[in-house]
């Protein structure tokens, strides 16, 4: 193809793509979209193995981020929640430690949970409130560290941190060190304090769905893998090279470092093993986590919170370790089994979802924007370029269309 076929070429139809087409579109320009599989989403999809619903790994909408917010989407997608705490792990059985607004159970749980003295408490309880009520402006200007740094220059140590935020924060940081920045570890915990959490009840895919589906129809171009781009064109799988006034990649992290010449981001990888069990283990919508430091990050009982994942009255269990591969079944049964208190023989494995590449690593002291401006006509977006997040892809997605935009 020799005529320039759109204003703007979006290699990619995960989140940010998604976002920088609907940008640029709602600008009155043209957009084509280019995928290389045969549906958007990129790392976000919903398959369908024997009725049940499985999201590639176990991931949740917050609407507290302020772009699903921006975009009116969390009205749109039949929210599943999840209650806004955890159930944690120890020695005497399972504690559950939640906002006592959405479950008054949860108060007795900051009490009787494994998380340490008097003062081990109060002082968890003052960084918990500090992140979720300063305002974010002051969050931002902070000083950024390790995690684990940052923490430790609070006072936060001990039991707090190894019985509840480190449980917790390596299901979404996915790393167990707590090495990533402070200031966007504040940012996430911030985001589960004052959100609601949960699922759509079709299943995550179903967040790129409803993005697509607010593209003119034919945006997007299924089954085009792109081989190589260069200002305004892209070669295209099949011998065609297709032209534009600017493109905007926005292909996976490793994907878009390759085509671009970029340093290749470190990769954080998660495994989720979805089991069907007759009865579930819990009839709570939280999740469980491991206060004694064991391989699973956290399982879930995800048709507790979103009944529409399970095709008949089995209950659906989502549990994640990070890594690229799952543990030795006896191992992850055994584990499951001390950490829900219950047998799990009979839990039938549905699918395993194997992520060697989910979220780009963010240590303390890196950016928390990079630029996505390449050069004139050239354009880069994902989460590698924001937070490794939803919020941060659709962020990014927003700023290469308004970059481009801007230099029009």
């Amino acid at each position: 193809m020799t005529d320039r076929e759109a204003d703007v070429l979006v290699v990619g139809a995960g989140l940010a793509g998604l976002a920088a087409a609907l940008r640029v579109t709602a600008s009155g320009r043209t957009v084509r979209v280019l995928e290389a599989s045969d549906a958007p989403g990129g790392r976000m999809r919903s398959d369908r193995v024997d009725g049940f619903t499985i999201d590639r790994g176990f991931q949740v909408l917050n609407t507290a981020y302020p772009e699903l917010q921006r975009l009116g989407l969390p009205e749109a997608l039949d929210l599943r929640a999840f209650l806004r705490g955890a159930l944690l792990r120890g020695e005497d059985g399972l504690h559950l430690v939640a906002d006592p607004r959405q479950a008054p159970l949860g108060a007795a749980g900051l009490l009787t949970a494994p998380l340490g003295s008097a003062s081990d408490r109060a002082g968890l309880a003052a960084y918990l409130a500090q992140v979720t009520l300063v305002p974010a402006a002051l969050l931002r200007r902070g000083q950024d560290l390790e995690l684990r740094e940052a923490l430790r220059r609070r006072g936060v140590a001990g039991d707090p941190v190894e019985h509840f935020l480190r449980p917790f924060l390596q299901g979404v940081l996915l790393e167990r060190e707590l090495t990533t920045s402070s200031r966007f570890a504040a940012f996430v915990l911030r985001t589960f304090a004052r959100g609601t959490v949960g699922v759509p009840a079709a299943g995550m895919g179903a967040l790129p769905a409803a993005l697509a589906g607010r593209l003119p129809p034919g945006t997007i171009e299924y089954d085009a893998r792109v081989l190589a781009v260069r200002p305004g064109e892209v070669d295209v799988d099949g011998g065609e090279t297709r032209r534009a006034d600017a493109v905007v990649v926005a292909a996976d992290p490793v994907t878009a470092s390759a085509l671009l010449g970029l340093r290749r981001p470190a990769m954080h990888a998660v495994t989720t093993v979805w089991h069907a069990v007759a009865a579930p283990p819990t009839r709570r919508p939280v999740i469980a986590l491991d206060t004694a430091g064991g391989p699973v990050a956290n399982s879930v009982v995800m048709t507790n919170a979103a009944p529409t994942y399970s095709p008949d009255r089995r209950a659906l269990i989502a549990s994640s370790v990070l890594g690229p591969e799952p543990l030795p079944d006896p191992v992850l049964r055994a584990t499951l089994a001390r950490l829900w208190g219950v047998g799990t023989t009979m839990w039938e494995e549905v699918a395993v979802t194997r992520v060697p590449a989910a979220l780009p690593a963010l240590p303390g002291g890196s950016p928390l924007r990079s630029p996505v401006r390449l050069r004139e006509g050239l354009y880069v977006a994902g989460d590698h370029r924001d937070t490794p997040s939803i919020q941060g892809a659709l962020v990014s997605g927003r700023r290469a269309a308004d970059a481009y935009l801007a230099g029009r």
